[in-house]
């Protein structure tokens, strides 16, 4: 199998702050395959009150940054907002810390999302699976994304939370007003209006935020001093391994992590895959012929969705990167998406091979400090949403246009409608 390359964009024409190239299926790619080619270590300049920052595209350059805390620091925050000290002492979560606190955060939660816990919920995620299938392929022609990505990893974060499920809407609804902030579908106030300085102090600048919070709030209240081990009562009932209590802002920020990065991620890993499954249905037939390949297909799932475009650091002093001279305070982007089609370290990269092995990307960070927390129940959650769906379908294709997010950070599918025929 051989898939052509995208056509390359000339360098003059690359813009990665132009969000409207992202609503374009092969625009971020056309932009990533110039880059990697001809100026892997980028300056992209950025509208004030930006500064601009360099867009780092190959693989090895990637695993580098992440790897190296004591250089790129995630301290000074890891999208591309420029903050000032103010802002991060209010809005600072795990994702931006780094050393003792970082780890002692992540301590908390880290064996609940380890293989000893989330092997005990297949049970649970493959019933779940089941009734959200039952529900939704019934229908005929529907929204994959409403219907099934978006309705599946909710109703999971519903339960590691112990909240009803009548919550659930509630929870897609503050995530797609926080991660799409740059959205005029989501957003209630876009990131780069002047309204949203009235928001600075708050995560993604969303007043969506303030409604997390006292969601949250009200959970702590609920379970602090007692035995749940939700994840709630597991953040309010335990002491961080550094001695250092975790104040209310602490939980208020780590609470909305969870709510952003319980949802957005996986929904659009599931969507990604469906369409690329619809797109190329050798690939499709291959898994309904061998149930076998999907764990491994999973992996493929993730390379090619590429559900996170980046994650930003800070140059913590002078250094160079790819022959580029990094000076310290610059920002530096590390494009996951970028390395996760890198020739270098997949053959034929724009060709989807759910027996593609090895499959070295770089989806979830790079073995990191800040490699993904909840990594192994995104796997889990994809591999038997496709274990159960692909052996019920006997086709399956689009039923119209596929509609994305208006973002240069989280790569998402607003809009998968399908029409199944079921097996």
């Amino acid at each position: 199998m051989t898939a052509p390359a995208v056509e390359p964009l000339p360098l003059d024409d690359v813009d990665l702050t132009d969000l409207d190239r992202f609503t374009d299926e092969t625009g971020p790619w056309r932009m990533f395959h110039t880059l990697r080619h001809q100026d892997p270590v980028h300056w992209q300049p950025e509208a004030a009150p930006n500064s601009g920052f360099w867009a780092v595209t190959r693989h090895q350059d990637i695993v580098r940054v992440d790897r190296d805390p004591d250089t790129f620091t995630s301290t000074r925050f890891v999208n591309l907002e420029e903050v000032d000290d103010d802002q991060i002492a209010k809005r600072a979560s795990m994702l931006e810390l780094d050393g003792t606190r970082h780890r002692a955060l992540r301590a908390l939660l880290q064996r609940q999302f380890g293989n000893s816990v989330i092997s005990q919920y297949a049970d649970f995620l493959r019933g779940l699976t089941a009734r959200t299938l039952d529900a939704a392929l019934p229908r005929g022609t529907f929204d994959f994304v409403q219907h099934v990505s978006a309705d599946f990893p909710i109703n999971v974060l519903a339960r590691l939370l112990d909240v009803p499920p009548e919550d659930n809407r509630r929870l897609i609804d503050w995530g797609n007003r926080l991660i799409g902030n740059t959205d005029p579908d989501y957003a209630d106030v876009l990131l780069h209006s002047e309204d949203s300085e009235r928001y600075r102090d708050l995560p993604f600048r969303s007043p969506a935020a303030t409604e997390v919070f006292e969601y949250g709030r009200e959970l702590a209240r609920a379970r602090r001093g007692g035995t749940g081990t939700d994840l709630v009562s597991r953040l309010v009932n335990t002491e961080p391994r550094d001695g250092i209590p975790l104040s209310a802002q602490d939980f208020d920020n780590y609470f909305l992590l969870l709510v952003v990065a319980g949802n957005e991620t996986t929904r659009h890993a599931i969507s990604h895959a469906m369409l690329a499954l619809i797109r190329n249905p050798d690939q499709l037939d291959r898994l309904r012929r061998d149930p076998s390949l999907i764990p491994g297909a999973v992996e493929e799932f993730l390379r090619w969705a590429s559900p996170v475009y980046h994650f930003r650091r800070t140059a913590t002093r002078d250094t160079e990167l790819g022959g580029r001279k990094i000076r310290e305070g610059d920002k530096v982007v590390m494009w996951y998406a970028s390395g996760n089609r890198d020739e270098d370290v997949f053959p034929d990269p724009y060709a989807f091979d759910v027996t593609r092995t090895p499959n070295d990307h770089v989806t979830f960070g790079k073995t990191s400090p800040h490699l993904c927390l909840g990594n192994l129940l995104a796997r889990t959650e994809i591999r038997i949403m496709y274990e159960e769906l692909v052996p019920r379908l006997a086709d399956v294709r689009l039923a119209g246009p596929v509609r994305r997010v208006r973002s240069n950070f989280v790569n998402g599918i607003k809009e998968l409608p399908v029409t199944v025929t079921p097996a």
